[in-house]
């Protein structure tokens, strides 16, 4: 697979213009955007969390941690982590743990962390690990529309990890 069912379905009913780029495969975000020669900080990265109401996804640059509880003040809802093993469920056309940043194509309520409006390119997982999708800007802001925006993405600090139960990489 070079590309989620959904995903290619988002992207052409949207009329976005996108580039797959090839990579190893790959584990995680950072390694993705290493083999693919992205910084992390151009990579959308979905994390998904649950609450009562059920799953959502914040999209945050990859250079970032979810602050869980960031999220939670600013959306009124008490979220936490979903679990790894809940996500193939989820995202029944996806590898497991490619979560592409299109929560909408899944029926989830989104969050879009505002540092990616500044970018002129982005990067995505495709729903493998072995392919980012490419868009400019205007695109990726078309594929965003009517998700809540916010800031809920946090550096880590070079001394200390992030406590797992607040953030995630």
């Amino acid at each position: 697979m070079t590309i989620a069912t959904r995903v290619e379905q988002v992207l052409r009913d949207h009329g976005a213009h996108y580039k797959l780029v090839p990579h190893k495969p790959t584990g995680s975000t950072h390694e993705s955007a290493e083999a693919a020669r992205v910084r992390d900080d151009h990579i959308a990265k979905a994390v998904v969390v649950r609450d009562a109401r059920g799953p959502a996804m914040a999209v945050i640059p990859g250079d970032t941690w979810l602050d869980v509880e960031a999220l939670t003040r600013e959306t009124g809802r008490p979220f936490e982590l979903d679990e790894e093993s809940d996500l193939a469920a989820l995202f029944p056309d996806c590898a497991p743990g490619a979560v592409p940043p299109l929560g909408q194509a899944y029926q989830m309520e989104t969050y879009l962390d505002d540092a990616l409006g500044s970018l002129s390119s982005v990067y995505f997982e495709s729903g493998d690990h072995a392919h980012l999708v490419r868009v400019n800007a205007e695109t990726f802001a078309d594929l965003m529309r009517g998700v809540r925006h916010g800031h809920f993405g946090r550096h880590a600090s070079p001394t200390a990890p992030p406590s797992p139960r607040g953030a995630i990489n």
